[in-house]
């Protein structure tokens, strides 16, 4: 069974960075596609960026261009975990994120929740002075 960790979130101030995590198991996550989406209540999800799989596409990342030039996202499939960078955070960016899978692609948009099969729980980023 496909599962998921997110970690790594927190309390930042404006212009501070962090980095996620999404540590996967009962799973070869190199197969996956691997997007990070996030969410504020009473909103709908967004895409924020993805990574295809290494094995079996080519490891490309796209971003969504509210993001572009601050996050990062990277993987290591041998400790099974894709990253997300984030700097020069802003308040805009205060959601909870989720990690999603999907075998091979990211999706053609990276604002395409429902391309994904499988999710994790999320993990909460606040960014405030």
């Amino acid at each position: 069974q496909l599962q998921f960790v997110e970690s790594g979130g927190g309390l930042v101030q404006p212009g501070g960075s962090l980095r996620l995590s999404c540590a996967a198991s009962g799973f070869t996550l190199g197969h996956y596609a691997i997007a990070w989406f996030r969410q504020v209540p009473g909103k709908e999800r967004e895409g924020v960026s993805c990574i295809s799989s290494s094995e079996g596409s080519d490891g490309s990342t796209n971003y969504a261009d509210s993001v572009k030039g601050r996050f990062t996202i990277s993987r290591d499939d041998a400790k099974n975990t894709v990253y997300l960078q984030m700097n020069i955070l802003k308040p805009e960016d205060t959601a909870r994120y989720y990690c999603a899978a999907q075998y091979l692609y990211c999706s053609a948009y990276v604002d395409t929740p429902s391309w994904y099969t499988h999710w994790g729980q999320g993990t909460q980023v606040t960014v405030s002075s």
